[in-house]
């Protein structure tokens, strides 16, 4: 059975819905369904957008994502390629992206997720553009 029959699917087990929001506690969503897959971003403008070395994204079933808060306090930035960077006007939390084919809400941060997001990132992106903060982060670093 590969992960893409629809058996495979309808087996997963009942989880309860994820949430997440930003620092400030504006705006708030959730996501009733499984998270897809999660990577980290070693590209320029996700380094500059997170103000971090590397910044950890998943992906969502399509539709799944709903704003329950604070929809107002959302803005985003559409850099002319890729995805919109969505964002809270109010404390600058780097929140969600929305693919710009769809218009939908497809990538959350997984920092903005409340407890355990039940996935771990399995991929690395753009490591060509890691900084020297981000080169290594493939290995894990030894405890402060």
């Amino acid at each position: 059975m590969s992960i893409d029959d629809p058996a495979a699917v309808s087996e997963r087990p009942a989880s309860p819905a994820l949430t997440g929001g930003c620092g400030c506690g504006a705006v708030r969503f959730e996501i009733p369904e499984p998270l897809v897959g999660a990577a980290y971003c070693h590209c320029t403008r996700c380094q500059r957008r997170s103000g971090t070395a590397v910044q950890a994204s998943a992906k969502v079933e399509p539709g799944s994502l709903k704003v329950t808060q604070g929809e107002e306090h959302l803005k985003g930035w559409a850099p002319g390629e890729g995805f919109e960077k969505i964002f809270c006007i109010e404390c600058g939390s780097a929140l969600l992206g929305r693919d710009p084919q769809t218009g939908e809400l497809a990538i959350v941060r997984m920092g903005a997720i409340d407890g355990d997001p039940g996935i771990r990132p399995q991929a690395h992106q753009f490591v060509a553009y890691a900084g020297p903060l981000g080169a290594d982060s493939r290995r894990r670093p030894a405890a402060l």
